[in-house]
């Protein structure tokens, strides 16, 4: 779990970010307990944006694949309001990183439909159009050569099978041109730690497509969750 204060105009962290290992199990009541570590450490009380990693609806936790099941069903904003005593809003953490990179990085001023891709230990994506968010899609999971998508070509299976970026690359280009099929997207912006790579696998990826790396890199998500007050 991690968090800075953030510059909203300028899009920049205006202290050194702090991280503090996510508590297993990941139950609500020992997340909101690192939510308040992270949150004294700045002594903090303005409004708080915060991504997490689950589908957000009306302010509740509806899905729970990387975090404690009882998470799901909770209201989320109102538990972790009440327990910093701030304004809080909580989205899914991929559609804060789209958020992040529409408004300071590799999608600004795009106003036509927009992908992000993050390339994990699973596949998240956010969904932009005129600029305006589409939540919660879930696009890791379409099925593609027979499996789901992120088991196929995320990160996290590019290492475990000691894949080149040549045969991985073809990978993900299977799974970027079937996301082309389907929503003939303007820009597709690539996130996760993987982006910092791209030159390795760019040649790789079909010309047709329009692509760039993520810019803010892993501030992104933080930058993100902040700039949710933009609106």
């Amino acid at each position: 779990m991690k968090a800075a204060p953030v510059d909203l105009k300028k899009g920049e962290f205006t202290a050194d970010r702090l991280r503090i290992d996510t508590p297993q199990p990941a139950t609500p009541e020992a997340m909101t307990k690192v939510l308040k570590q992270l949150q004294a450490h700045f002594n903090w009380k303005g409004k708080i944006g915060i991504g997490f990693p689950a589908a957000i609806v009306d302010g509740k936790v509806k899905t729970a694949s990387n975090i404690d099941k009882s998470w799901i069903g909770t209201p989320i904003n109102a538990l972790f309001s009440e327990a910093t005593d701030c304004k809080v809003s909580v989205m899914n953490d991929v559609d804060v990183t789209g958020l992040g990179e529409m408004n300071f990085g590799a999608g600004k001023g795009q106003k036509g439909t927009v992908l992000t891709v993050a390339l994990g230990t699973g596949i998240g994506t956010s969904l932009f159009y005129k600029g305006q968010l589409y939540p919660n899609t879930e696009l890791g999971h379409l099925q593609l050569n027979g499996k789901i998508a992120e088991n196929y070509a995320a990160n996290s299976v590019r290492e475990e099978e000691a894949l080149s970026w040549k045969k991985w690359g073809k990978r993900l280009n299977k799974y970027l041109l079937e996301l082309d099929k389907l929503l003939w997207p303007e820009l597709i912006i690539l996130g996760g730690g993987v982006s910092k790579h791209y030159d390795e696998y760019k040649q790789y990826l079909d010309p047709k497509l329009s692509i760039k790396p993520a810019q803010l890199k892993n501030h992104a998500g933080i930058i993100g969750a902040a700039s949710q007050f933009l609106y």
